[in-house]
């Protein structure tokens, strides 16, 4: 099999399907390993067909990497599932049975395979610039909000607000939603504009930065896709001007055709019309 039909054959949908049915497999089986239960009655079917969904994706690693060539590396989804299967292959006994937990990282390759997947984790990566601005505006903010919550409230609440490092995990867990009320009554007790502050923050954070990660999140969604589909527009357009290319050849091809066939009886004919003239008009050697 030459490497262009097999690249076929791995690219191809039925393809596709069976490798992300056998992720679908392994990856329920890992999650059946950590029942001690099942473990005790089907371990050993469990662990044949981790073994075998192991083999199955290592031939299909191979597969791909024998078809693309050194192509292989240039497409990014290639090195993911490549380092996934590595750390599938590492050795999970003695001081290396820590790696077994590993073995789950293989449902990630799911994302590779699935096309909307992909999109989705094209579009974060494109969108890490603009998060991580606004992860620095976040932190920025919860910094500021951090000091002057110990200077208002370290005596008053010394639990939450008792030093920097606490007033800072405090307002994380008020940014999150996370029983702040419990965080802020007590205090509201003693200062009863306490409310302002929290308010503020949460306000500050999770209604306006936070929402501000997903804005960047959807904009970058809705750049991924636009950006597919003008590449697929571009396709059709190419695929239109060489299918007009090739009607235009045929057309060329018929006249040529047509032309030939008209030429070949004037050519057939023309000794006849010489036999005929020189029979009618004798010549002067014949007188």
């Amino acid at each position: 099999m030459t490497r262009a039909s097999l690249r076929r054959l791995v690219d191809s949908a039925g393809f596709q399907r069976c490798i992300i049915a056998v992720i679908m497999i392994n990856a329920i089986t890992l999650g059946l390993e950590t029942s001690e239960t099942l473990m005790s009655q089907y371990g050993v079917l469990l662990q044949t067909v981790d073994r075998l969904a192991l083999t199955i994706f290592v031939v299909e690693l191979a597969l791909r990497f024998y078809a693309c060539g050194r192509d292989f590396f240039a497409d990014p989804w290639n090195c993911f599932d490549a380092v996934i299967i590595g750390l599938a292959l590492l050795p999970t006994s003695g001081s290396f049975a820590v790696l077994r937990a590993l073995r789950i990282l293989r449902a990630l390759r799911l994302v590779s395979m699935v096309k909307s997947m992909r999109r989705v984790v094209s579009a974060l990566l494109t969108a890490i610039p603009g998060m991580a601005s606004i992860a620095a505006l976040l932190a920025l903010v919860i910094y500021v909000g951090g000091v002057m919550a110990t200077k208002l409230y370290g005596e008053v609440s010394p639990e939450y607000f008792g030093d920097l490092g606490r007033s800072l995990f405090t307002l994380f867990q008020v940014m999150t939603g996370e029983a702040w009320s419990d965080v802020a009554r007590p205090i509201m007790d003693k200062e009863p504009w306490a409310w302002l502050f929290f308010v503020g923050f949460i306000l500050i954070t999770s209604f306006t930065v936070l929402n501000l990660f997903i804005a960047v999140g959807v904009s970058a969604m809705e750049h991924q896709v636009a950006a597919e589909r003008e590449q697929q527009e571009e396709t059709l357009i190419s695929n239109d001007m060489l299918l007009a290319e090739v009607q235009a050849l045929r057309a060329e091809l018929r006249e040529l055709r047509e032309q030939t066939e008209l030429r070949l009886p004037a050519a057939r004919t023309a000794p006849g019309v010489t036999r005929s003239s020189s029979t009618t008009h004798p010549t002067p050697s014949d007188r």
